[in-house]
């Protein structure tokens, strides 16, 4: 349930991995496969029994994938995870490449030669993730084909079992709106489309539209299944059935048929024989059931998945139960940053007691349902690795005079929290109060930002971006995600980063702000608040209503860490009055010792 700590990532597993899928490759026929870091239901986290990107390479990154050939293989991610790569992955059998540089599949066109044939798995790949695949198979005249069962399967003999962790109602008081208005609501916009049918496979679709959670993927309250939602309002929830309990077939009503997972790929045949218009998203619907629907006689309606936008757009509810989460949850961080500010320095604390001392303070609220992703607890150069994820080989002490980025998060009933606050133990040097600086500027920026209706994130981000950009400093990874309502802390549609995602802010739209700077070996720095869309409002003097952000998380900023003298008056009273909310919100909330420390970390600057 909660964070576990494992020896570092083997890199024997390439050498005792690669040669069993290799063989298993060559008796289907196959000069080479694809391996995505995606399961069934491409989620950002898998299931234990999907990692197989991890059990062919030890690339345990949550962002990734490799491609095998008969003598050459490599792995991808992005710039986040450029050291993990390095420290995970035996290059002894595996180039190593950033995907923001080098696209895998252009990869893949250079290497393959014309009369290769390469496998994927048509469950693990949507159109738009395979469409990169396919115009290399063009250029460069290999072959691809599709391969069911997946290969890694066979090779992996001791593969963990599939999760069956029972499906529970999401209670209305935290949800704010019942499954029959959010499917009627949805059903309306079918009709609209002229869509029969919609097609949902994406987890976190089922978890809101049905009001139900799950713990099938850890971290996440997922419940892993399928669902074909009707243009009348009633739909098919297509789960495990050993995961349904008497009260959750009385939460789902009548109007939603239970079925075994394994009947979806009949009834998308049963649509397609009918001549039904169903609704798929080009970019989560796995591929093999888009070719079964279109195969069987279906029309294929190639849309945004419809429960993607209004799960994003929190009510008043779940923007309510954010802010109490928030609070919850500020109480645990303020302890634990008092708690480290008496022990830090003493020498006998690591990142992994750090990380099991912030999730302790956190079980104690005793509303904890579990960690939103594994603590980041990352001392000294650790801190530069931008996903680290401290294991018992890398654990490292909090060494004196130097940074401690911790990144992490809760999940509780009424809202998901994701946090990052980087801490001076000791004294900090004036390099690293500057760099630090410089990105508490980007994130005041953003946190201040004023923007009319139709503005994207990406129209955003280099306002958090500038006062590094003007050193001629950057980081390379986003400013901002979506995340969820007691769901993934990882959510869009939306997004503030250099990437071209030109979704709409939105009112009730949950984002994070985290711009950071990293200098590889030495440490790390990142500041990170949620944020939610404000309505519009009109400003004083001004014609276009603009929209903003409400800061939602409680905890404050590092003061020794905080150069006054590169900050503007603007931004100065804007970190006070920060604090003197996060004060006012804590204060009462915490033991004597503890209040005291508070009092003084929010001190006005």
């Amino acid at each position: 349930m909660f964070q576990s700590f494992t020896p570092a990532a083997d890199k024997s597993y390439a050498g005792a991995h690669l040669p069993p899928l290799r063989s298993v490759l060559a008796a289907q026929g196959l000069d080479g496969f694809l391996v995505p870091h995606d399961d069934e239901y491409l989620n950002e986290y898998l299931p234990a029994y999907a990692e197989r990107l991890m059990w062919v390479s030890g690339f345990s990154g949550s962002a990734g994938s490799a491609i095998i050939l008969k003598d050459k293989a490599a792995v991808f991610s992005d710039g986040r995870y450029t050291i993990q790569l390095k420290a995970e992955v035996d290059t002894a059998y595996f180039t190593l490449h950033n995907s923001e540089t080098e696209k895998p599949a252009d990869w893949l066109s250079d290497h393959a030669a014309n009369d290769m044939v390469v496998g994927y798995d048509p469950l693990l790949f949507s159109e738009a993730g395979l469409a990169p695949y396919l115009a290399a198979a063009k250029k460069a005249g290999f072959t691809l084909r599709p391969c069911r069962p997946n290969p890694i399967d066979k090779a992996w003999t001791d593969q963990p079992s599939p999760p069956m962790a029972p499906i529970v109602p999401h209670p209305l008081e935290f949800a704010g709106e019942t499954s029959t208005d959010k499917r009627a609501r949805l059903a309306k916009t079918l009709r609209e489309q002229r869509a029969d049918a919609a097609l949902l496979t994406a987890p976190p679709s089922l978890a809101w539209l049905f009001n139900i959670r799950g713990r099938d993927v850890h971290a996440t309250p997922l419940p892993l299944g399928r669902a074909l939602l009707m243009a009348d309002g009633t739909a098919h929830l297509f789960v495990a059935t050993a995961k349904v309990s008497e009260e959750l077939a009385d939460h789902l009503g009548p109007d939603i048929e239970l079925r075994e997972e394994t009947e979806i790929e009949e009834a998308l045949k049963a649509l397609g024989t009918a001549n039904k218009t169903v609704l798929i998203d080009p970019a989560l619907t796995p591929l093999l059931y888009a070719t079964q629907l279109a195969e069987a006689g279906a029309t294929l309606l190639k849309a945004p998945d419809p429960c993607a936008l209004p799960r994003a757009t929190k009510n008043s509810v779940e923007r309510e139960g954010a802010r109490t989460a928030h609070a919850r949850d500020g109480v645990a961080v303020a302890r634990f940053l008092h708690w480290l500010a008496v022990n830090g320095t003493s020498g006998t604390n690591t990142e992994i007691s750090a990380a099991q001392q912030l999730e302790t303070f956190r079980r104690e609220t005793n509303a904890l349902e579990d960690i939103s992703f594994d603590t980041i607890s990352g001392s000294g150069g650790n801190g530069a690795i931008v996903h680290y994820r401290v294991t018992t080989d890398t654990d490292q002490p909090l060494v004196q005079d130097s940074l401690f980025l911790v990144d992490s998060g809760g999940q509780y009933k009424d809202g998901t929290t994701d946090i990052t606050r980087t801490i001076a133990v000791g004294t900090p040097s004036e390099e690293m109060r500057r760099h630090y600086t410089l990105v508490l500027k980007g994130h005041i920026a953003l946190a201040t930002a004023r923007f009319p209706a139709g503005t994207a994130g990406l129209q955003l981000d280099a306002l958090a971006r500038r006062p590094l950009w003007e050193a001629g400093l950057d980081y390379g990874h986003g400013t901002g995600h979506g995340v969820g309502s007691y769901l993934g802390v990882h959510e869009g549609p939306q997004n503030i980063s250099k990437r071209p995602i030109h979704q709409a802010l939105m009112p009730g739209m949950i984002c994070s702000n985290e711009p950071g700077y990293y200098v590889e070996g030495a440490y790390g720095i990142r500041i990170e608040n949620l944020i939610i869309v404000t309505e519009e409002e009109t400003v004083d003097g001004g014609a276009t209503p603009m929209m903003g952000f409400e800061t939602i998380t409680l905890a404050p900023f590092d003061r020794k860490l905080i150069d006054k003298g590169l900050l503007t008056e603007g931004e100065v009273n804007w970190v006070d009055s920060y604090h003197m909310r996060v004060k006012q919100a804590l204060l009462s909330q915490l033991a004597s010792e503890t209040a005291q420390w508070l009092a003084e970390a929010t001190a006005p600057l």
